[in-house]
């Protein structure tokens, strides 16, 4: 009995000493919070850029985070780390039209022009929903209409009556389908969180080689801020691929993944 004792006892502290140290790290990033927000506002954003980053270290994230760090880094004149902070907090909150905006003033000095390549209607279309919401949002909705589903196959089971018997099937199909798409949505959103599969160029101005090797032939030279999609690595380069569909070799030193 005195060993569970102890054991309960010891349980405890390790429990209350932890719980302590969480409250401590909330309090010392709400302090850095607001010291960062009196910096952007006195227009010290260098300052206000080392409280942002500070908070990022302690391991938090999150759409308005970045969206700050990269409007102080804007403010700074450090366009590339501005666009690559606006990315970061377009992933999280990719329906976010302060962000969208700020990013498009931004995208403004990006020296290279790129001409999309066109997309069919009804995969702009699809895109644009999966983008309504992030994916905590969509993995809500899908187990909200989930368990509306399952109330509605208890109906179909137990009623007696037929039409709503057949009401509850025929709506419980369309949720089962709206549930497992929106599910795919919420999938596709995680994806982009969890592969970083973009990034922003760092390099001035950088040569996009045919192969991983500085004797690789020129392919077309790309500048600073540029957004680029990896496909591929080897060693120390990079795969890239753009958005008019051209592809080539980088040095990885180049890119920072958004």
């Amino acid at each position: 009995m005195k060993a569970k004792k102890y054991i309960y006892n010891y349980i405890g502290i390790l429990v209350g000493i932890i719980l302590s140290l969480n409250s401590l790290a909330q309090e010392d990033n709400t302090q850095l919070w607001e010291k960062a927000n009196a910096y952007y506002t006195t227009e010290e954003y260098q300052q206000a850029v080392l409280m942002y980053e500070q908070i990022l270290n302690t391991g938090e994230e999150s759409a308005k985070l970045y969206f700050n760090l990269g409007n102080s880094y804007y403010k700074s004149g450090d366009i590339n780390n501005a666009i690559l902070n606006f990315e970061r907090a377009k992933v999280l909150a990719p329906h976010d039209e302060d962000i969208e905006f700020n990013l498009r003033i931004a995208n403004q000095y990006v020296v290279t022009s790129i001409d999309e390549l066109p997309q069919p209607f009804f995969l702009r279309w699809r895109q644009s929903v999966v983008n309504m919401y992030p994916a905590d949002s969509w993995a809500v909705i899908s187990i909200s209409a989930f368990l509306v589903f399952l109330f509605l196959l208890g109906l179909f089971v137990f009623s007696q009556k037929v039409f709503i018997r057949r009401l509850s099937f025929w709506a419980g199909i369309l949720l089962i389908v709206f549930s497992a798409f929106t599910f795919s949505f919420a999938a596709q959103q995680k994806k982009k969180i969890v592969e970083r599969n973009q990034a922003i160029v760092f390099c001035p101005r950088v040569t996009v080689k045919s192969s991983p090797t500085q004797t690789g032939t020129d392919l077309f030279l790309i500048y600073e801020g540029l957004k680029v999609e990896i496909t591929d690595s080897l060693t120390t380069w990079t795969e890239i691929k753009l958005a008019d569909g051209n592809e080539g070799w980088l040095p990885d030193s180049c890119i920072v993944k958004i």
